[in-house]
């Protein structure tokens, strides 16, 4: 298997632990003592989520719940990236993923034109982000994201962090947007078509498809618009470059902070522009 066919889940989740990294140090102060026995630490865990007002039904999701040291060994044997922009770009963006994009973004012309006449992000960001995360929605990953989140909440690297990811994700059960064994992706923790962690899935998930439900698994018009509405919370300029140093650049980078990603991100979407006019 070539490096632009491998599962796009395994680039994801590097980046997003790398990600994370960033954030723990400013994490808030614990709640639930981690370290102490899983058991022990999601009991409590159960007492800072009904003080939260997480719901019996939501806290269902965590019966039976056990630790999964695979995820925490995986979150540890993180490293440096270091593939340069050229070669991860040549590697993510190889011409079939192109030529899929393109297609993708005839069939739904009518309405990506509608998300970026709401949100103002224009379709080749928008599927560019979809096939650069899971490859359109075909490689979300299988793991149970709840357990996974768990685990990592409870290891003492960054518990603080997870602990809020996890408390999001038993709020998205409670507001009936996925019941908890839905809840499948990276080992991270990230779900859906564009791989949200589960705090961006409380934050900017939307329906779009008006269904009642924000289903980032399986609904297109849920997907592309959620991500168009992560892109314009933080601050997506309509109609703005997303050249190197453009603050729609750094919109990118919000959206990974590793920079190699972030630029072909950018880079992804103008080859889409190219193909796009040049089929028309």
């Amino acid at each position: 298997m070539s490096w632009a066919e491998r599962p796009l889940v395994t680039f994801r989740s590097v980046f997003v632990a790398l990600t994370l990294l960033t954030t723990s140090a400013t994490a808030p102060a614990l709640a639930a003592s981690c370290g102490g026995g899983f058991e022990n630490w999601l009991a409590e865990f159960r007492q800072e989520a009904v003080s939260q007002g997480i719901s019996p039904r939501a806290l269902a999701a965590l019966n039976g719940l056990t630790y999964d040291a695979a995820v925490v060994a995986k979150d540890r044997r993180q490293g440096h990236f270091r593939l340069s922009f050229e070669e991860f770009s040549r590697r993510m963006v190889p011409k079939y993923r192109i030529q899929k994009g393109t297609t993708l973004m005839r069939r739904h012309a009518a309405l990506l034109a509608r998300i970026e006449q709401r949100f103002g992000v224009p379709p080749s960001v928008i599927v560019a982000i979809w096939g650069l995360e899971t490859d359109f929605g075909s490689n979300m990953g299988k793991m149970p994201a709840i357990r996974s989140i768990a685990s990592l909440a409870y290891d003492c690297r960054r518990s603080a962090m997870f602990r809020a990811q996890l408390l999001d994700a038993l709020r998205v059960v409670d507001r009936g947007d996925l019941a908890p064994g839905e809840m499948r992706g990276a080992w991270a923790g990230e779900m859906g078509q564009t791989q949200f962690m589960a705090s961006s899935y409380y934050r900017f998930a939307i329906d779009f498809d008006g269904d009642g439900r924000r289903d980032l698994i399986r609904s297109v018009p849920d997907v592309l618009a959620s991500t168009a509405n992560y892109l314009k919370g933080y601050g997506w300029q309509p109609g703005g470059s997303w050249e190197p140093g453009s603050a729609n650049a750094e919109v990118l980078r919000d959206w990974n902070k590793a920079q190699v990603y972030s630029r072909t991100i950018g880079y992804f979407a103008s080859q889409l522009e190219k193909s796009r006019a040049a089929s028309n």
